[in-house]
């Protein structure tokens, strides 16, 4: 499974990327493949527990320092995919380079 997730601080002004590097923060350390882009950060694991713990704790981590939170995700739930994060995007690339 994948979650794709933003988490957007709310109520500390402009500059909420210091914010932000601390949900990050918590996905990198979890260990489980994820993946950081302007928008989302994804997140990919074996199931709904697992992923959703460090989502949880990502939220938290901004939560923590911040009096709002905001959080968008999307989640793709395909029992024996693994390696989601890499071969979705290969196979996009493979057929714009055909």
């Amino acid at each position: 499974m994948i979650v794709a997730f933003s988490v957007t601080p709310l109520g500390v002004g402009e500059e909420v990327g210091e914010y932000v590097a601390d949900a990050v923060r918590v996905v990198r350390e979890s260990g489980l493949p994820n993946r950081t882009d302007a928008m989302f950060t994804s997140i990919e694991g074996d199931n709904w527990d697992e992923v959703m713990d460090v989502v949880k704790r990502a939220v938290a981590a901004v939560e923590a320092r911040a009096p709002r939170v905001s959080v968008v995700m999307k989640v793709d739930i395909r029992p024996g995919v693994t390696d989601g994060l890499t071969t979705k995007v290969e196979t996009v690339e493979r057929h714009l380079g055909g």
